[in-house]
C-alpha cells in the first residue's frame, strides 16, 4: 500500500487512493474483507506518510457504535465494524522504494511463517467475493511451494502494465512458473498471464529481497526477487483467477471509473434505480 498514487491525481493529493470509494466502501476494505473471507485473521498494514486515514478507517470508534446501535441502524452497525474481530498492525515504509521494499518492512511480522501479500489497490470479485487467497495457500502446501501467484489474463497490449510470468509448458488452472518479468514490452512478454495482486510467500523472500538491485527508479521489484527463487529452483506456482473472480484493479481513472459504476450497478438496495438513472443519461447523452 506505499506507493504514491500520481495516476490518480488530484484525487490522491490529501488521501491515498487505498482510501478511494468504490460504490459503498473504500477501496481497502474490500480487500479486507476479502482476506477475512479467507481466513485471515491478522493484517499488517505497510502505509507510508499521509496515509493515516487508514488507519483511522479500521480503528474501532465507540461512540459511532453506540450512535448507530441507539438508532436501531444494525444494517450500518455490522457494514462499518464486521471486520472489528481482526487484529491490525501498521508500519511505515520511509521511502517509497517499490513493493519488494514495502514486504520486507513486514519481516518481523511474518517471522518464520508463510504469510500472504495482498495488495490494497486491487478487489477480487464483485463485493470482493474471491476465494483465492484460500485456494493459493491449499496450492502453497500441497506443492511444497516457496511462493504463489495469483494470475489473470490480459491484453497483450497491456503486459506492459504488470509482471507477467513464464508457464513451464501449458498454463492450466494451476502450473510452475519458471520466470516472470516486470512490466515487458508486448512484443518481448513470456505469455499474457499478469501477477494479479495476491501473494503467498515463504519467509525465503527476504532474503531474496535483499539481494535485489534497485530498478532504474530506485524501486525494489518483488518480481526480481521471485525471479531468483526460480534461477535456484524453488518452486513457484501460479493460481489462476476463475471466471467470477475479475479483478479490480484501481490504479488509473478508466479502470476506477469502471469499477466503481460495476459496483454501484450491484448494490443490492440503490444498483436498480441507479441502472435506471445511467441508462436515461446514456440516452440522453
Amino acid at each position: 500500500m506505499a506507493g504514491h498514487g500520481t495516476r490518480l491525481l488530484p484525487a490522491t493529493k490529501s488521501q491515498p487512493k487505498e482510501m478511494l470509494p468504490v460504490a459503498r466502501k473504500p477501496i481497502v476494505q474490500y480487500v479486507v474483507e476479502e482476506l477475512c473471507r479467507n481466513g485471515v485473521d491478522e493484517i499488517l498494514f505497510v502505509t507510508g506518510r499521509n496515509k493515516s486515514s487508514i488507519e483511522n478507517h479500521f480503528d474501532y470508534d465507540p461512540e459511532l457504535y453506540r450512535t448507530l446501535a441507539d438508532a436501531q441502524k444494525l444494517d450500518l452497525l455490522n457494514e462499518t465494524f464486521r471486520d472489528s474481530r481482526a487484529n491490525f498492525f501498521y508500519t511505515r515504509q520511509r521511502m517509497q522504494k517499490g513493493l519488494g521494499d514495502a514486504i520486507l518492512c513486514g519481516e518481523s511480522f511474518a517471522g518464520e511463517e508463510p504469510f500472504v501479500v495482498a495488495l490494497g489497490d486491487s478487489i477480487l470479485g464483485l463485493h470482493a467475493n474471491s476465494q483465492v487467497v484460500t485456494r493459493m495457500a491449499e496450492v502453497f502446501t500441497a506443492k511444497r511451494a516457496s511462493c504463489v501467484l495469483a494470475v489473470e489474463e490480459v491484453p497483450r497490449e497491456e503486459t506492459r502494465h504488470y509482471g507477467i510470468v513464464q508457464p513451464e509448458g501449458l498454463a492450466e488452472d494451476v502450473f510452475r512458473v519458471v520466470d516472470l518479468v516486470e512490466k515487458p514490452a508486448p512484443e518481448e512478454a513470456p505469455s499474457n498471464l499478469a501477477i494479479a495482486g495476491r501473494y503467498v510467500f515463504s519467509p525465503l523472500i527476504f532474503d531474496l529481497i535483499r539481494s535485489v538491485q534497485p530498478d532504474k527508479r530506485g524501486e525494489i521489484q518483488v518480481t526480481d526477487a521471485i525471479r531468483l527463487l526460480c534461477e535456484e529452483g524453488k518452486r513457484v506456482v501460479a493460481v489462476r483467477l476463475p471466471a467470477g473472480e475479475k479483478r479490480y484493479d484501481i490504479g488509473n481513472f478508466p479502470s476506477y471509473f469502471e469499477s466503481f459504476v460495476e459496483f454501484a450497478l450491484a448494490d443490492p438496495e440503490y444498483g436498480a434505480e441507479f441502472r435506471k438513472t445511467l441508462e436515461r443519461m446514456l440516452r440522453s447523452a
